[in-house]
């Protein structure tokens, strides 16, 4: 089959690349020239682990290829899929969907034939019956259905996750729109993974039902977490014994600073406003809301408690800085709000993240220093603070670490490190959910 990926962002660009490994010929299509350009030359401008040989060996196998101009894609495609940016809207916290709207009308005045036009970009329920008005305005004749088919993937194991997902969800009433979608998805249904057709404004929701439940999971243990550091438990052993419960599971249940990305934070506020317009209010995800927020700006607190209370003028050392490991997505990142706060105190920022590094000078002050390396992070510094988990901060030689540092206090908000252990080494280690120990072994701060 033939298929048209408009947008070349992280959803576009997985989702059409894995396409074409199905088979399938696929053009991506993105405004941006440049883009399309190191495209072409085979540069990725996402990271996105093995997805650089997937793109690699379907251009050389001439199954993928890109396009700034949508036309000739459009024209030849059985399907064509929008997976453009819908980020929140300044103001009210909606998605902006103008870009949907524009690709629509293009898509519309493009397309020859029988065509499917899905939508992949994360959208409020009825956003496919406004695509559908869009394109019978600009297009009466057109022969075109409207399928919504959200995406389910996540940052760091996405081509594992389009190959080998949980459930495929298709939003669609039409007969011939449903047999499209069984064909594109057929190398998946043949293992018998679970395609799931419903209305479209359902698979609409389900993708902000989703992700939401998700959000709440991650804010409900991030809450337990403060009150097993005044209660003296341990949050990871609560987290495993209610994760051992199956109607629980123990996805998501790890605490720490808090949710970012480029889905959780724009997903539940866009859902909240809908469903106050729709005056049924989700009370539970205005909450978990709220409270991401604060969590990020306690996680600066937990900082500045490691130090005595006083930080002006002393360094921090940060391990990690996107969102989550194994991405450079750096939108709504904890270490955002947790720098600009240690900022605010007077501290001074050393900084290291694998591969986030060119996106955080975008979005932080030039007051922060980036450095080659976690050790180099922390030459001179006052404190140890790990925000991301990647695999590199997992086995630091704390020993090296020691003699680098002004004094050895390490901010674990990851969890990654035992208590007992840093305690052993000779560091003062303040954790997420299982209290706080000095150098010398003895529990501190309500723990």
């Amino acid at each position: 089959m033939r298929v048209a990926m408009i947008g070349t962002g992280y959803v576009g660009l997985v989702s059409g690349a894995c396409f074409a490994d199905f088979g399938h010929h696929v053009t991506c299509v993105d405004k941006d020239a440049q883009k399309i350009a190191m495209l072409e030359r085979g540069e990725i401008p996402i990271f996105e682990p093995g997805l650089d040989d997937i793109v690699a060996r379907n251009r050389a196998a001439g199954r993928l290829d890109f396009a700034v101009d949508l036309t000739a894609a459009v024209r030849e495609a059985d399907a064509v899929f929008i997976a453009v940016g819908t980020p929140s809207r300044r103001g009210d916290g909606h998605a902006d969907l103008s870009y949907v709207y524009a690709a629509a009308r293009e898509i519309a005045e493009a397309a020859q034939g029988y065509t499917v036009v899905v939508t992949k970009s994360t959208v409020p329920v009825g956003t496919g019956d406004e695509v559908e008005r869009v394109i019978r305005e600009a297009r009466p004749e057109a022969d075109i259905s409207v399928v919504s088919n959200p995406e389910f993937l996540r940052e760091g194991a996405a081509i594992e996750d389009f190959k080998r997902p949980d459930r495929i969800v298709v939003g669609t009433d039409d007969p011939r729109a449903r047999e499209v979608m069984t064909q594109l998805y057929r190398p998946l249904s043949l293992n018998s993974l679970p395609l799931l057709f419903t209305s479209r404004r359902t698979s609409e929701l389900i993708k902000y039902a989703g992700n939401a439940f998700l959000a709440v999971k991650i804010t409900f243990i991030n809450e337990i977490a403060d009150l097993c550091e005044q209660v003296g438990a341990n949050v990871q052993e609560v987290a495993r014994g209610i994760g051992l419960d199956n109607r629980i599971g123990s996805k998501f249940l790890h605490a720490g600073p808090g949710y970012g990305g480029s889905c959780f934070p724009k997903d539940t506020l866009a859902l909240t406003r809908t469903a106050q317009e729709a005056g049924t209010p989700l009370r539970i995800v205005e909450t978990v809301v709220a409270v991401n927020d604060v969590r990020k700006l306690a996680m600066a607190k937990k900082v500045v408690s490691a130090l005595g209370g006083e930080v002006r003028g002393k360094t921090a050392a940060v391990l990690g800085l996107t969102f989550k490991p194994n991405t450079d997505d750096m939108r709504e990142s904890p270490a955002l709000s947790i720098i600009h706060a240690l900022l605010d105190k007077g501290m001074k920022i050393r900084a290291f993240d694998p591969e986030g590094m060119e996106e955080a000078k975008k979005l932080l002050p030039a007051a922060v220093t980036y450095t080659g390396g976690a050790y180099e992070a922390a030459e001179g510094a006052d404190c140890l603070v790990i925000i991301t988990e990647w695999d590199a901060f997992r086995a630091l030689d704390f020993e090296r670490l020691r003699k680098l540092m002004t004094q050895p206090v390490l901010v674990d908000l990851r969890n990654i490190y035992r208590p007992d252990e840093m305690t052993a080494l000779g560091f003062a280690y303040e954790s997420v959910g299982r209290g706080t120990t000095g150098a010398d072994g003895a529990a501190i701060h309500g723990a």
